[in-house]
């Protein structure tokens, strides 16, 4: 089989296919076998024979981006079955078949319909086969091929980072790299020099160039300066082909940007300055700014001020805005127009930052003179102190000379000036204050102990000019006079044993003054004088400000008195001598033998007896012990013996209740209730209706005549007999309620219920006489009279 591949730049190439039966060759292609036959002949051994040879190919070649009206021819398929006849038929298939390449199924020839793009796809994979047009069996084997697309210069080299943005320092030595930049060709680089690029510098010179091979930029100028030149805009080509002609291009922008560096020193614009300053100008404010330029940026053009001699260097002070880079000037002491009117600085700006390869450019510092011009204002009076202390006596009266403060117009003018206190708060209207001579007075009588100082504000302005006020604080100090008696230092509570001995410590007291040291600082303690010689307790005198109280006689009691009254006399050191009396209270209390107070009530005499603290709690708790049981059998009593019947609307005086205990609910039909209510009502004996008895007993018959005078108590016990003799009564008690009062007494009723409505003429005064306990009775009977004489 024969294929013919054609191209219209490249020399033709033409792939010879022929079949040879003996051997077979191949040029710049492969070899397909078609089959392998095999002869079998009976009775011999198997025989195998050299395959034929079939397609012999070479891979097809077409050019991208082709243009033409007509498809672009790729090659021609052959087999050396093909006799001309057309009864061979040839099929492709595979990557493009059908779409992009087309074949004559008669004569074998392959055409490609559309422009191809090497850049998207490189080559493509087909399969071809021949067939017998009559019987569609392939006549040969599938064979495989290849479709390579031939490049063609149509891209251009691509920046593909660009733009570029970089920075080199200032002053930089010539060749410095700066950037590399790398263009990418989308062509084949093994097919001729479509994708061989060169880089050229188009924008840039003669400050940077560029390597033509490598693409690194470098700095072409020797100490290239950011304060002459900051910004550079560098245009790079990229050229394929080896930038011969015809070859595409692309190019792309490197701004690069010179960093700075300390390579200029700071300078003042003037080397003398004058500045004004007031003299009213306050210490540590602000007076006047001061500057020296730096070319540089940055830390490069930090700088420090300083003040490096001058007659204002202990008045002025300097100091550094950092984000101005400016000196500020401020006050350090008051200006006096009256005593200097002028001051000179000598003022030296120098860079914090620096760069020793640049240091023979320096030096990096430059020095200005300053001279300083003070004005003169009109200033307010100045007083001789900047503060007063003065002082004055307690209880002084109203009026009284404190001190004097003095101030002075320090202007040439020398202007009068006035005094006055600025009444601002509560204390200041305490004094007064005279407006020509400053002297301050008192104006209230002051008590050292309820405020031992007093700070007021006096003002002075000049008379010409009274806005002009200056201030200045004047404490009074209130001086103490001896005007308070010495006095107890708190209220002892004193106890003495009743075992004390003669001569015995039972208290130290001490006292306290209002007064201070001065008026009070020794106390004396006596006893009082005036009052005869104490048997009981004496005072001693320690002349260390406390006093000791001793007893004088060996034992105390308190049965017969169990509080003592002590009365103390104290006496102060000051001039002149005050003194007070104090009445201490000495309680007698029982003592342990070591001294320790055990009680001092009245309910602890027992203990003299003998008994000691602990017999005494035993006994109280045997006593509660006792009362508790008492208490619980009474309320266990009570609880057992609720009454049957409580009426409480029974309103009759004479009712009875006997709380025997019977044989329950039923045994209320033991007797017949209604005989014992009325005795006329009974006419015979009536027998219990839940107990059956054994022996029934003779009934008693009774004339009915009889019942009429028959007594109560005479009938209650012939019941009560018979009850007694029954035996059928059952073995336990049975309450009975008897609620009869018998017949109408013919003394008439005995009953208080009525004697609210009746007059008595009994006198109940005596009742007042039977004590307290009758007093309440006493006053009702007397209420009661009283309203019924009303």
């Amino acid at each position: 089989m024969r294929i013919t591949s054609t191209s219209c730049i490249c020399p033709v190439l033409v792939c010879l296919c022929f079949v040879q039966r003996c051997y077979g060759a191949a040029h710049h292609g492969s070899i397909k076998v078609t089959r392998n036959q095999t002869k079998h002949i009976e009775g011999e051994t198997e025989v195998h024979h050299r395959p034929k040879r079939g397609w012999v190919w070479n891979q097809f070649f077409v050019l991208e981006e082709h243009m033409g009206p007509d498809p672009q021819y790729v090659g021609k398929l052959h087999s050396n079955s093909d006799k001309g006849d057309g009864s061979v038929k040839y099929i492709l298939t595979g990557e493009g078949a059908g779409t992009i390449f087309i074949i004559d199924d008669t004569t074998g020839d392959i055409h490609s319909t559309k422009s191809l793009d090497r850049e998207q796809k490189t080559h493509y994979v087909l399969h071809a086969q021949a067939i017998d047009r009559r019987t569609n069996k392939p006549l040969e084997p599938e064979s495989e091929f290849i479709i390579k697309v031939q490049d063609i210069n149509d891209n251009a080299p691509k920046f593909t980072d660009g733009p570029y943005i970089v920075t080199v320092p200032e002053m930089s030595e010539m060749g410095t790299s700066v950037l590399q930049v790398t263009a990418t060709d989308a062509d084949d680089p093994t097919y001729g020099n479509s994708a061989r690029v060169v880089y050229s510098i188009l924008q840039g010179q003669p400050y940077f160039s560029v390597d033509p091979k490598t693409g690194v930029i470098r700095t072409a100028l020797h100490n290239m300066d950011r304060e002459a030149r900051e910004h550079y805009s560098v245009v790079i080509q990229a050229k394929d082909m080896a930038g011969q002609v015809g070859g595409l291009s692309g190019s792309t922008t490197v701004n690069i940007t010179l960093t700075d560096v300390n390579d200029n020193p700071p300078r003042f614009p003037q080397k003398h300055y004058q500045l004004y300053v007031p003299e009213s100008a306050q210490v540590g404010s602000a007076v006047g700014k001061i500057k020296a330029n730096d070319a540089d940026t940055g830390s490069n053009a930090d700088m420090k001020y300083t003040i490096i001699n001058g007659d204002g260097s202990g008045v002025f002070s300097i100091s550094t805005d950092k984000e101005t880079r400016e000196g500020i000037l401020s006050l350090k002491k008051p200006l006096n127009y009256e005593k200097k009117k002028s001051y000179t600085l000598n003022i030296e700006g120098a860079n914090t930052h620096l760069d020793f390869r640049f240091s023979h450019l320096g030096p990096f510092k430059d020095v200005t003179m300053l001279k300083i011009i003070v004005g003169d204002v009109d200033e307010p009076p100045l007083f001789t102190m900047p503060s007063y202390v003065m002082e004055v006596y307690e209880n002084a009266k109203i009026g009284t000379a404190v001190g004097t403060v003095t101030a002075q117009d320090p202007d040439t003018a020398n202007s009068l000036v006035r005094y006055f206190i600025d009444h601002n708060t509560e204390e200041d209207r305490y004094f007064t204050i005279d407006a020509s001579t400053g002297t301050i007075k008192t104006a209230k009588i002051f008590d050292r102990e309820e405020t031992p100082w007093y700070n007021i504000t006096v003002a002075a302005s000049e008379i010409d000019n009274p806005g002009l006020v200056s201030h200045v604080p004047v404490g009074v100090k209130i001086l103490d006079v001896n005007d308070n008696p010495p006095e107890l230092a708190r209220d002892y509570d004193v106890v003495v044993c009743e075992n004390a001995k003669p001569g015995q410590v039972i208290q130290t007291v001490t006292a306290t003054d209002k007064d201070n040291s001065a008026n009070g600082a020794r106390f004396h303690f006596s006893l009082d004088e005036g009052l005869s010689l104490n048997p009981n307790f004496t005072l001693r005198d320690n002349e260390d400000n406390t006093a000791s109280i001793l007893t004088r006689q060996r034992r105390y009691s308190r049965t017969t008195q169990d509080i003592y009254y002590l009365p103390v006399l104290i006496s102060d050191g000051g001039v002149p001598p005050l003194s007070s009396s104090s009445t201490l209270t000495i309680r007698v209390c029982a003592c342990e033998r070591d001294g320790r107070v055990r009680t001092c009530h009245a309910e602890a005499f027992l203990s003299s007896a003998g008994l000691s603290t602990g017999a005494l709690i035993a006994i109280l708790l045997c006593v509660v012990i006792l009362l508790a049981i008492v208490v619980l059998f009474i309320t266990l009593r009570r609880s057992k013996k609720e009454p049957l019947i409580i009426s409480e609307e029974d309103v009759r005086e004479n009712v009875v209740t006997y709380d025997d205990e019977g044989g329950g609910e039923e045994d209320t039909e033991a007797f017949d209730i209604t005989a014992l209510r009325n005795p006329s009502a009974a006419e015979e004996l009536k027998y219990r209706r839940d107990v059956r008895p054994e022996v029934k007993p003779a009934p008693k018959h009774h004339p009915s005549s009889g019942l009429d005078s028959i007594d109560v108590q005479e009938f209650i016990k012939q019941r009560l007999a018979e009850a007694d003799l029954d035996p059928s009564v059952p073995p336990y008690d049975s309450l009975q309620t008897y609620a009869y009062e018998g017949h109408r007494s013919e003394a008439g009723s005995i009953s208080s219920l009525d004697s609210a409505t009746t007059h008595s003429d009994q006198d109940y005064n005596y009742l007042g006489d039977w004590g307290p306990e009758f007093k309440k009775l006493a006053e009702l009977y007397g209420e009661i009279e009283s309203e019924r004489t009303t």
